[in-house]
């Protein structure tokens, strides 16, 4: 039986029990059920197309509170936000899973007024949340911070979270959560809605408080059998309902792909599993350069889950390198955020750290910077490419990121879980335009590396060949 029919068939047996939605043929998380309880819970919010005015909020219930409600007025700074809170709604979606029905409510929240604090709560079928609080980005330009993340996927709950929650103490505000894809792993690994339910867990009330830029990776797809006896891949209806995105993406794959403008920064989220896999690769290119020409931010930033270049994987992604390579060039894209190869990179020139090297050396502008980054446990060993073509790599390693922007600079830190300085650039651009790569001096640990069977931190090498 395929890997897919398999877990159909076990999907199947867990939910035609009567008594219990688990199943001991699923494995489950360790701890209780997450079963949707009478209290609201999985509480994620989102920016909209234009993150000064507009925000959006998820949340889960039990199938007792059949529809959206949202509690949402001015954060004071007193106790009394009730008084000047206004009700909303929104709408519901059911969902059956492993952990037996729920319902996930979407409320969308419009005409806000820019830099502004606001409060909300939702409501579960035995009463309220607690408040929630956000803060608008600025209508103009304003310099802030946001942290980015690879892959979670595996042993979310017990390994990721710790990467998850180093870096959320890290910044003091951040003001967005860049999420590259694969938040969890949608195979065989541990039911499906337990794999949600330790995503947030992970991040808790972090999630419902900054807003989440969440791209989709070929983990948030389910693999299915079509009528014809082949494969094909479902988007996961757990990604539809947990994230409650812009509405701007492009043909085919408008729940998956969108751009949200922050403060002077667009960010571009693109759906490469969607583009290789399910026909869409023609209609997000055109969408992206659209996305980029229109663009009227100080910075660009795309966000994709498949790397452009490897550092894992023997082969770069040449079909998406070969569509989407050319805009990001053209149209001047300054970052591009990736998953998808646990492991690390940093990626300035094709030729290699060399030509970057001469590249700082004679003062050259440079193009986009490529990185590829790791948040959970899942390790891949690096190719034979990244001891030459990356300006600074890892394996065995996870890793979050902080990134600083200001008028004329974006400052790229890279930490390890254990909140140490792994990596440390700047995209510096001149008054024409032109951006230079700057690494400044600070310390850094040395390349984490595997030798051999030995892994970095002199314990056996975790990172698998891919």
């Amino acid at each position: 039986m395929s890997r897919p029919l398999l877990f159909a068939s076990l999907l199947a047996c867990a939910l035609a029990s009567s008594s219990s939605f688990a199943s001991e043929a699923v494995p489950r998380s360790v701890g209780q059920p997450y079963a949707a309880g009478n209290l609201a819970d999985r509480i994620v919010l989102t920016p909209g197309q234009n993150a000064a005015t507009q925000m959006a909020v998820s949340f889960r219930t039990d199938v007792q509170q059949s529809d959206a409600v949202l509690e949402f007025g001015p954060a004071l700074g007193g106790p009394q936000v009730t008084a000047k809170a206004t009700q909303l709604a929104g709408s519901t979606r059911r969902l059956d899973s492993d952990n037996g029905p729920s319902n996930y409510h979407q409320v969308r929240l419009e005409q806000l007024t820019p830099d502004t604090a606001y409060v909300y709560r939702v409501k579960g079928s035995a009463g309220w949340s607690e408040w929630q609080q956000f803060h608008t980005a600025q209508e103009h330009f304003a310099p802030f911070t946001f942290l980015y993340l690879g892959d979670a996927q595996n042993n979310i709950l017990s390994v990721a979270s710790r990467t998850i929650r180093q870096a959320l103490r890290s910044v003091a505000r951040p003001a967005l959560v860049v999420h590259a894809g694969d938040l969890v792993a949608s195979r065989e690994e541990l039911a499906h809605d337990d794999e949600w339910g330790e995503w947030n867990q992970a991040g808790g009330w972090a999630y419902a408080a900054i807003p989440q830029v969440a791209a989709a990776g070929n983990h948030e797809y389910i693999d299915t059998v079509l009528a014809d006896g082949s494969e094909s891949r479902n988007l996961s209806p757990h990604y539809q309902a947990q994230f409650a995105l812009p509405r701007n993406g492009a043909p085919g794959a408008a729940e998956t792909s969108f751009f949200t403008d922050y403060q002077g920064v667009r960010f571009v989220v693109l759906d490469g599993t969607s583009a290789l896999d399910l026909g869409t690769l023609e209609a997000q290119t055109s969408w992206l350069e659209n996305a980029l020409k229109t663009s009227q931010a100080a910075w660009n930033i795309v966000v994709m889950h498949q790397p452009i270049y490897t550092c894992a994987r023997p082969e770069d992604t040449e079909e998406l390198k070969a569509a989407w390579k050319p805009l990001l060039d053209r149209y001047q894209v300054d970052l591009v955020l990736q998953g998808h190869d646990h492991c690390y990179s940093r990626l300035t020139h094709e030729a290699g750290r060399e030509a970057t090297a001469k590249a700082q050396q004679s003062n050259q502008p440079i193009g986009p910077v490529y990185l590829v980054s790791v948040t959970g446990s899942k390790m891949y060993g690096l190719n034979d490419r990244a001891r030459t073509q990356p300006d600074r790599t890892a394996e065995d390693t996870q890793l979050f990121q902080t990134i600083a922007v200001e008028q004329s600079r974006l400052s790229v830190r890279v930490y390890t879980a254990d909140d140490r300085l792994y990596d440390a650039f700047d995209i510096q651009r001149d008054a024409s335009g032109n951006k230079y790569l700057h690494e400044p001096r600070l310390a850094r640990q040395a390349e984490r590396v595997c030798q051999g069977d030995t892994g970095p931190d002199g314990l056996p090498c975790t990172a698998k060949d891919k």
